[in-house]
């Protein structure tokens, strides 16, 4: 084997440690992805990541605050009020016990279901309190403490 050969090698070795170690260095940097839950009504579906979410913690105050800022940023669908709203959680958010809140209100028990139905007259009563033209449908999870939340809007068609 000639030198020139041998240098050759060496480069390719070191240039193939490089990459891997650049690509282990990329995946710790990337965070662990939050279950989804998803919100359909006839053909259309929307699903979202956790506004916030501590891997099966409590929030804090802190984190809380955080996350109904970002309720702005929810995924939006059009629901008529003669159909039927289906929500859909990851089995995480069901171990942990979940429960529906409609423009902050608690409006469901909690459920250790991954999917629920809930008539899209609901979402536009006044008697639920959720009269108006648009309504945003919360997923709290945890029972007892508040591990996460996801948030869409209704949007009456």
């Amino acid at each position: 084997m000639t030198t020139l050969q041998s240098v050759v090698r060496r480069r390719r070795a070191v240039a193939a440690a490089g990459a891997v170690s650049a690509g282990l260095l990329l995946l710790t940097a990337c965070e662990k992805p939050t279950p989804v839950a998803t919100v359909t009504v006839g053909d259309s579906s929307v699903n979202s990541e956790a506004l916030c979410y501590n891997d099966g913690n409590s929030l804090d105050a802190k984190s809380l605050a955080q996350c109904v800022k970002n309720v702005s940023k929810a995924e939006s669908i059009k629901l008529d009020q003669d159909e039927t709203v289906r929500v859909g959680v990851d089995p995480k958010i069901a171990d942990a016990g979940w429960v529906l809140l409609v423009n902050g209100q608690q409006f469901t028990n909690v459920s250790k279901k991954t999917y629920t139905t809930i008539p899209g007259s609901a979402f536009f009563n006044q008697q639920y309190g959720t009269q108006g033209d648009t309504n945003t449908l919360t997923i709290r999870m945890g029972e007892k403490a508040n591990q996460g939340m996801w948030s869409f809007k209704l949007k009456k068609a």
